[in-house]
């Protein structure tokens, strides 16, 4: 990881600062994230992207897998999954920052038309060495938010390299599938949308099999391919991380979140809860809250 490339990302984490450390920028899709401490737990169900980390380290979970990760790394997320991450090294001296870009699947499409095609995996998270031509490419984009005027001109060809060195790399032929129209990829991301939507629902397998022109069985197989999780499992993790935001964010009680996000029972909802995030809701949610005074 160049110097210039984490000085860059520095700077315009400190010039255009943020309370919670997300800074979005001019470019569509790019964010900076800047910690002088370690954090909390962070829930969302992550759009596909690619994070490079510059400094610090991190730690994500998703389903039964975690990766922990840090300056150097990439973090690469092929698919609509429910993850928990948290930053584990930061400090005044040496803040986190990462560099975090959304995939763009109609770039993805157009350049796997024209480069070498590659073999397809399927893992939707892994974690390895950033190469030197992603960096590269990274610090001409941060480069060229300082220069305003240009952006119009030239981000779509930047972003257009960034991609194309992706798919050129290692990571190639995970995201390559992003940009397949009728792949089972693209499928699967139309039901996890209905799914993003009514998490609060009963789980109809049927329905969402029918929306991506699947049998049952075969939308089953497929989506745990892509996700690593079944459609059940993707349900539960979606509705536990809304009772969490509900908790923390609004200051709902415990059974109150897990009736408002779907569960029947809430002794079901406090193990299930438990289980996810390694302490009871009303606990979690009074100590997340306590740690945000503290940070704030």
């Amino acid at each position: 990881m160049t110097k210039t490339l984490i000085a860059a990302a520095l700077h315009h984490a400190e010039t255009h600062s943020s309370p919670d450390g997300t800074i979005e920028t001019p470019l569509p899709g790019l964010t900076i994230v800047h910690s002088t401490t370690p954090s909390g737990l962070d829930c969302a169900v992550s759009r596909p992207l690619v994070c490079l980390v510059l400094q610090g380290g991190k730690q994500v979970t998703m389903g039964t897998q975690t990766f922990a990760f840090g300056a150097g790394d990439s973090l690469l997320i092929t698919a609509d999954v429910p993850t928990v991450s948290q930053i584990t090294r930061a400090s005044v001296a040496e803040p986190y920052v990462s560099f975090v870009l959304e995939l763009d699947a109609a770039v993805i499409a157009e350049l796997s038309l024209q480069m070498r095609p590659s073999p397809v995996s399927a893992p939707p998270v892994r974690v390895d060495p950033t190469e030197a031509d992603v960096a590269d490419a990274a610090l001409r984009l941060m480069q060229l938010l300082d220069r305003p005027a240009s952006l119009p001109v030239l981000q779509a060809q930047h972003i257009r390299e960034f991609h194309y060195w992706l798919l050129a790399g290692r990571h190639g032929a995970d995201i390559r599938r992003l940009g397949w129209p009728d792949g089972h990829s693209q499928k699967v991301a139309r039901t996890v949308a209905l799914l993003r939507a009514d998490y609060a629902r009963p789980l109809r397998v049927e329905q969402l099999a029918a929306q991506a022109g699947m049998s049952p069985s075969s939308f089953h197989q497929h989506f745990r391919a892509v996700t690593s999780l079944s459609p059940l499992q993707f349900q539960k993790q979606m509705r536990l991380i809304e009772a969490r935001r509900l908790m923390i964010s609004q200051g709902m009680t415990a059974s109150s979140a897990a009736f408002a996000v779907g569960y029947e029972s809430v002794s079901q909802f406090n193990r299930e809860y438990g289980r996810m995030f390694g302490s009871p809701p009303a606990r979690d949610a009074h100590t997340t809250r306590q740690q945000a005074e503290l940070t704030a």
